[in-house]
């Protein structure tokens, strides 16, 4: 019997679940309701637990060009003088610890790679209702399916229809974000490195993206009154400029350097007991939104996404399916979801005794190896 899957959202995480699915042989459909699936977005980081069942997709053959690996990841910075507090040696040790790199890429570059692996996109989708296997869109079409998979973000309507319609939290945090071309970037932000300065209140974080044409720049601070959480929201360089007021000039020059600046709320959610009810399931920020500060969003989905269809496809029962899915992934996002919202804290303290501690801490650790639990895990193991 053919299992009709449904994948609402056509975000890297819908469209990886579509892939993997097919290449178990299931076959998804992926609901997106964009009318197109345009460039929006910037950079994120492809870290190994990511980049391995990527490899296996043949994704990290598409993106050739397109991807950049790094050499260094990780190097925090001091605000004040760009003093080094700690940083991971990628070049040489982390394809031998974790079978993979780190490399970096542009959002839109990986939807595209991403694309062509799926079976089925229907655009301009909006689902408004979700009961049981059947979908209600908007323009009245509707679709039943056996199994229903929530990709659909921060603000899942899969996700109000199973456990109740809670608005997400504003975290008091907001992060801007700018693409920066190379040839006008500072040349200490065209290493292939990802680089986080932190400081009191707020840090940013640049690496560069599509190949190194563009450097890719996020920058956390508080967010006053500010509660806009939407990919095409902008801000002016001034603002993001006076936000570092005071810090290392170099990195000021990065901020003047961007010309147009998007902002938005980081928004949270606190962690789920189950993701799933009957047939219907989460997945991705619809399952475990979280902070950036790790820089899992993206692989986290993957995570999610190659493991839900290795359940999907040992169990021959969809529901048996779902559960052992829950049951090997909430604990490891959770755990996620946690150190992600106390990363958050670390990274803004201010100068003092508690900063200094952190600081000594950095130098104390191997951070690569400290990783491990990160960068080391594999929903496909045996």
């Amino acid at each position: 019997m053919t299992v009709r899957i449904a994948i609402l959202g056509g975000g890297i995480g819908g469209l990886a679940t579509a892939a993997f699915l097919r290449r178990a042989g299931l076959t998804g459909t992926v609901y997106e309701q964009a009318a197109a699936l345009t460039q929006v977005g910037a950079g994120l980081l492809i870290t190994p637990n990511a980049a391995r069942l990527l490899r296996r997709l043949g994704v990290l053959d598409r993106l050739r060009g397109h991807a950049l690996r790094l050499d260094v990841g990780w190097e925090f910075r001091r605000w004040q003088d760009g003093t080094v507090l700690s940083s991971e040696d990628l070049s040489t040790r982390c394809a031998g610890l974790y079978g993979d790199d780190i490399w970096t890429v542009h959002r839109a570059d990986l939807l595209n790679a991403l694309l062509p692996l799926v079976d089925r996109v229907e655009l301009g989708r909006r689902c408004v209702a979700v009961d049981g296997g059947r979908l209600t869109f908007a323009d009245g079409h509707t679709v039943e399916a056996d199994v229903v998979v929530g990709a659909d973000g921060i603000h899942s309507i899969v996700r109000a229809a199973l456990f109740g319609d809670t608005p997400a939290a504003y975290s008091g945090l907001c992060a801007f974000r700018a693409l920066v071309p190379s040839e006008v970037a500072p040349d200490f932000a065209r290493r292939p490195a990802q680089t986080l300065w932190i400081g009191p209140g707020r840090h940013l974080v640049h690496y560069p993206i599509a190949g190194g044409r563009l450097v890719n720049m996020v920058a956390v601070a508080p967010a006053g009154d500010y509660t806009v959480e939407s990919w095409t929201a902008t801000a002016t360089v001034a603002e993001l400029r006076a936000e570092f007021a005071g810090w290392d000039p170099r990195l000021t020059g990065l901020i003047e350097s961007a010309a147009t600046l998007g902002r938005w709320a980081l928004l949270d959610r606190p962690p789920l007991p189950h993701w799933s009810r009957g047939t219907t399931t989460l997945l991705g920020d619809a399952a475990h939104p979280m902070f950036p500060f790790y820089a899992q969003g993206a692989a986290q989905a993957i995570e999610d996404a190659a493991g839900l269809a290795r359940c999907l496809a040992r169990e021959g029962d969809p529901r048996a399916a779902l559960r052992a899915y829950e049951t090997a992934r909430i604990p490891r996002t959770t755990r996620l979801q946690q150190v992600s919202r106390g990363r958050a804290e670390s990274n803004h303290l201010p100068d003092g005794p508690a900063q200094r501690e952190r600081d000594a801490t950095f130098a104390q650790h191997d951070p690569l190896v400290a990783s491990g639990w990160i960068y080391g895990y594999d929903p496909e193991a045996p």
